[in-house]
C-alpha cells in the first residue's frame, strides 16, 4: 500500500479495517502521552497557587481555565477514532448492505405480485385475539374507534 490512504483504500471491508487499526495505534498513545501531560500540567497549575491580588478562588479557577484546552485536545483525539468508527459502520450499513437488502425486498414483492408467494410482504398482527381480551377483561368493552 502506497504512504497515503486514497478513498479508494476505503472501498474494501479488509482496507477499512486496516485503516481504523492503523489510525488507532497513531492516536492512542498521542491521546494517553497528551492526557498525561495534561493531568502533571494541571497540578502544576494548582501548586503555583495565588497571584498577589487575586480573590478567593481565583488561582484554582485560573488553573481549570489554563489546563482544560490540553484534556479538551485529548479528548478531541479520542473522538477521532470514535468517529472513524462510525464512518465504517455508516459505510457498510449505506453501501455494502443497503443494496443487498433492497434487492431482496424487490424480489420479494415481485414474487408477491406473481401470486406466488402471498405472505411475501409482511404486516402487522391483524387482530388482538382473546388472549389479549381476557387479559384486560371488559374494561376496554364500553369504548368505541373513533367515538
Amino acid at each position: 500500500m502506497s504512504d497515503k490512504w486514497t478513498p479508494a483504500h476505503l472501498l474494501s471491508p479488509a482496507t477499512r479495517a486496516i485503516h481504523l487499526e492503523q489510525r488507532r495505534a497513531q492516536l492512542l498513545p498521542l491521546a494517553d502521552d497528551l492526557r498525561r501531560v495534561a493531568r502533571e500540567m494541571d497540578a502544576l497549575l494548582k501548586e503555583m497557587g495565588a497571584i498577589e491580588g487575586d480573590l478567593p478562588g481565583q488561582a484554582r479557577l485560573r488553573a481549570w481555565r489554563v489546563g482544560k484546552p490540553l484534556f479538551k485536545a485529548a479528548d478531541d483525539i479520542e473522538q477521532v477514532i470514535s468517529d472513524l468508527i462510525s464512518f465504517n459502520a455508516r459505510f457498510e450499513r449505506s453501501y455494502e448492505e443497503l443494496p443487498v437488502k433492497r434487492e431482496e425486498k424487490r424480489q420479494r414483492k415481485a414474487l408477491a405480485r406473481a401470486g406466488q408467494q402471498p405472505e411475501a410482504i409482511e404486516s402487522g398482527p391483524a387482530d388482538t385475539g382473546p388472549e389479549k381480551k381476557q387479559q384486560y377483561g371488559d374494561v376496554f368493552d364500553a369504548l368505541k374507534r373513533g367515538a
